[in-house]
């Protein structure tokens, strides 16, 4: 007595045959990534520049100075023609 189908047997082996394929290229892509690293020499490193100390900023803040009131002198009067 078979357990699965012949269609549930054709699309099981499918999918393992294609995560199998799928993992051993994969797989290979990453050795060849890896192979082609291993001899690659890295750049050097440049030198470190030490740090200059930062002098301490100050800022020069004024006070606000109240306005001087306006006297308003008498209005003119404005004739239209």
């Amino acid at each position: 007595m078979q357990l699965l189908s012949a269609q549930s047997q054709g699309f099981f082996w499918c999918v393992t045959i294609f995560l199998l394929l799928f993992s051993i290229v994969h797989a290979a892509k990453l050795a060849r990534l890896g192979y082609r690293t291993l001899f690659k020499k890295l750049p050097p490193e440049p030198p470190k520049i030490p740090e200059k100390q930062t002098e301490p900023v100050y800022f020069l803040v004024e006070r606000k100075k109240k306005r001087p009131k306006k006297e308003y002198s008498e209005p003119k009067e404005i004739s239209f023609r």
